[in-house]
């Protein structure tokens, strides 16, 4: 197997943790629903690509930055490790204490074209400060300190998002007038899927500061 492909086992855990996010409502799935409801498919499909668009800038520019802190700055790469792990723990929380139901956008009188669909879906994604803070703080605990092929495995990672990302993302917008229907009226929907989402990250965040804790 190439040194730039992580584990089988830590392939496994980075897919569950990239479904559940992937799964969980927040403004881009928001945003996906809408435009598919309002415009058609095809807006939805535009606005999809325009996120993960963004995910593909997100994943070169942690994997690049992550990379060279690493090499220069271990103690700091340590840092955000742990800085990392309680962010995991804080979103956790976080996504327990919500409540409330997702909220969709209404049609505008003015149809938009395909390519405002797909660069608003990109302005979206790029300015979401919870993807910025997740690919900064979650991909660094798939790597350790002294892997020399770090930065390929960051790639190899951020690759394993898109690819899991993808069909989850074309599926809201193919069930997206069902979707709508049952996570803007149902609240227990929403939090199933929150508490799937904290389960999750919050079983990251402790196995992080206890193998952390034991270097």
């Amino acid at each position: 197997m190439p040194d730039f492909i992580p584990h089988f086992s830590v392939l496994l855990a980075f897919g569950a943790a990239t479904f559940v996010l992937a799964i969980t409502p927040g403004p881009d799935m928001a945003y996906f629903i809408s435009r598919t409801i309002n415009y058609g498919k095809s807006h939805g499909v535009a606005a999809v690509f325009g996120a993960l668009s963004g995910l593909f800038v997100h994943t070169l520019l942690a994997a690049f930055g992550i990379s060279v802190l690493l090499a220069l700055a271990p103690t700091a790469f340590f840092t955000l490790k742990i800085i990392g792990a309680l962010y995991l723990f804080w979103l956790a929380i976080q996504a327990l204490r919500t409540n409330g139901t997702m909220a969709l956008q209404g049609k505008s009188n003015r149809t938009p074209t395909l390519k405002q669909s797909y660069f608003t879906g990109l302005g979206i994604n790029l300015t979401n400060p919870k993807i910025i803070l997740f690919f900064v703080t979650f991909l660094p605990q798939f790597v350790s300190n002294d892997d020399p092929h770090a930065s390929g495995k960051l790639l190899f990672l951020g690759a394993e998002f898109l690819i899991i990302s993808t069909p989850v993302v074309l599926g809201v917008v193919l069930m997206a007038g069902w979707l709508g229907r049952v996570l803007v009226q149902s609240q227990k929907a929403q939090q199933a899927l929150n508490w799937s989402f904290a389960a999750v990250f919050a079983t990251f965040a402790i196995t992080i500061l206890m193998v952390e804790s034991k270097r």
